[in-house]
Parts: structure tokens; sequence; C-alpha cells
């Protein structure tokens, strides 16, 4: 499974709109999404605007976000979204993809280190 993480910058003065809808998304945005294989998605906004996006899938981004853009409710989910971002435009092109760094279950426990750990 590929996990991806992007950000995007949300309006300050949109914070409250942007919440809003996101409690109603529609469920045909919903069923896109799980019908393109997006998988534990996640947003996260912080009080500033930051938005931080989190998913996985089998696919790869490009193939991932190319699914989603192909749909018609995606293309007028993010017509509705983006006067709410800083850049105004399409949050699927602005997106700054993360590198990931680190997963805890990606790393394999060295068996000295669970012997150092329980000798302290």
């Amino acid at each position: 499974m590929n996990r991806y993480c992007f950000q995007l910058q949300v309006s300050p003065e949109h914070l409250e709109e942007y919440r809003r809808r996101h409690t109603s998304v529609w469920p045909r945005m919903q069923q896109a999404l799980r019908e393109a294989g997006w998988r534990n998605y996640s947003l996260f906004l912080r009080a500033d605007g930051l938005l931080i996006g989190y998913f996985e899938s089998e696919l790869t981004l490009d193939a991932a976000l190319a699914l989603m853009a192909a749909t018609d409710v995606n293309a007028r989910w993010q017509e509705s979204m983006a006067p709410l971002f800083a850049t105004q435009e399409n949050a699927d092109s602005a997106l700054v993809v993360l590198e990931e760094v680190f997963h805890l279950d990606d790393e394999p426990v060295p068996p000295d280190a669970v012997r150092e750990q329980r000798g302290r």
C-alpha cells in the first residue's frame, strides 16, 4: 500500500467555511474517492490555514489523482472549493507532495535494541 501526504493552503478568512463544507462532503464525492482507490483519507487543518492531507492507495499518486480528475463530481467539488484556497485554483493541481521519511511499521526493530530496552 502506498502512503501519500500533501499540503495546501486554505485562505485564513475561509477556514470556517472550509470546515463547514467538510462536515457534509457530498456522498457522490465520497463514493468517487473510494472507487478511485483512496483509503484512510484524512485532512488536517492548522489555525493559519495550512492543510495536510493523507491517503493510502494501491495506485501511484499520479494514477490516483488521474482517476479522480476524470470524474464529473470531482470537477464540481474542486470548482466549488477553489475560492477557499490561497491559490484560487484547482486544489489537485496546487498540492505539494511531502516526502515520507519514516514509518514505524516499515522499520524492523533490531533484536539488540529490544534487549537493550528491557535491560534499562
